[in-house]
């Protein structure tokens, strides 16, 4: 029984990650379709689309604090990995070490969003 375990557990959690993207790929391909069909039935009904609406239906405008957002989110993660490894009773430190050692990869693409964030809000404005 033992050894069924062993081997749900991995496939029960690379399947939940499958699921997961195929869910968002498909609700994406959805809002596509349904933005075409619309398109499509304005045209045939005769009505003029303009190049503003077309924009505004095809691209939505980004959040401008998206970059700071996400460099917030991957600076959380990685301080609670950090965390995590205070959290575990190791009295050799390899698990604070471990830890520290992979907090370290999200903490910088945190740290690099929130660059991306403070200095490309400028060039904008200008």
């Amino acid at each position: 029984m033992e050894a069924l375990e062993e081997i749900l557990v991995p496939i029960a959690l690379f399947g939940m990650v499958a699921l997961i993207i195929w869910l968002v790929v498909s609700y994406r391909h959805r809002t596509r379709a349904d933005k075409q069909q619309t398109i499509r039935l304005a045209l045939e009904k005769g009505a003029e689309l303009s190049p503003e609406l077309m924009k505004s239906i095809s691209e939505p405008e980004p959040p401008k604090n998206k970059d700071l957002r996400s460099g917030l989110i991957w600076l959380a993660l990685g301080v609670g990995l950090a965390l995590c490894g205070l959290a575990v009773p190791d009295p050799s430190g390899n698990a604070l070490q471990g830890c520290l050692a992979g907090a370290a990869f999200p903490f910088s693409i945190g740290i690099a969003y929130i660059i991306m964030w403070r200095y490309g809000s400028s060039n904008e404005k200008a």
